[in-house]
């Protein structure tokens, strides 16, 4: 799989963030309603101790599941590097959000109990995930719980662009390697949309936990 040279980097988050912002409303009434209960509920049941909990959501656009969490009873905190994806998750779900892009990732260790990466740690390129999953290892607790959801490749992994976005496909192999590298133990996963053949089921969601020693 060919991986962007550094000097890319700052094409690939430009062009990428310039996409979603460029598209911000339309993203938002395309995605508002997608049903990700399945996904709250497999992070949520996985968090040590008694909510409320302090959650990242990595990559948390106009803010579905910040609001989501919150009504949970959760202290979910967002984070997102397309500027009008920030304005509108502080709007729409009244929660601090961070403006940050992911390729320059600064998290403060030890620091939430949960990290939900919703269709969202795909957007990295592969010659960074070691990197960024290192600053998201190091953000949780002991005994944290990273949730994530990527497309999957079906075959072979693959990475560069679709349209204006940059993706990293990989497949349930290589992201359980590339996770797991990093320090994560993985306690489940499954694919969705539920209730479909395998061949009809691209997103791999998983829960891994970082271990408290």
């Amino acid at each position: 799989m060919p991986r962007p040279p550094p000097s890319q980097l700052d094409e690939i988050s430009a062009r990428t963030l310039g996409h979603y912002a460029t598209h911000a409303e339309s993203f938002w009434e395309g995605t508002r309603d997608h049903d990700v209960t399945e996904n709250h509920r497999a992070l949520i049941s996985a968090l040590p101790g008694a909510p409320p909990r302090r959650i990242l959501d990595l990559g948390c656009g106009p803010g579905r599941d910040l609001a989501a969490l919150r009504d949970a009873g959760e202290t979910p905190v967002g984070l997102d590097g397309c500027v009008e994806f920030v304005e509108m998750a502080r709007a729409y779900a009244g929660c601090q959000v961070i403006e940050q892009n992911f390729l320059e990732l600064e998290l403060p260790p030890e620091s939430f109990e949960g990290i939900f990466a919703n269709a969202s740690l795909f957007h990295v390129p592969g010659a960074q995930l070691a990197h960024v999953l290192g600053v998201v290892f190091k953000a949780l607790v002991p005994g944290g719980v990273l949730f994530c959801s990527n497309p999957r490749a079906m075959s072979a992994d693959a990475e560069g662009w679709n349209g204006e976005r940059y993706g990293c496909y990989l497949t349930i192999e290589s992201w359980t390697n590339v996770i797991a590298r990093a320090g994560f133990v993985l306690e489940s996963q499954y694919l969705r949309p539920s209730g479909r053949a395998p061949s009809a089921q691209p997103w791999l969601a998983m829960v891994w936990r970082k271990p408290r020693s």
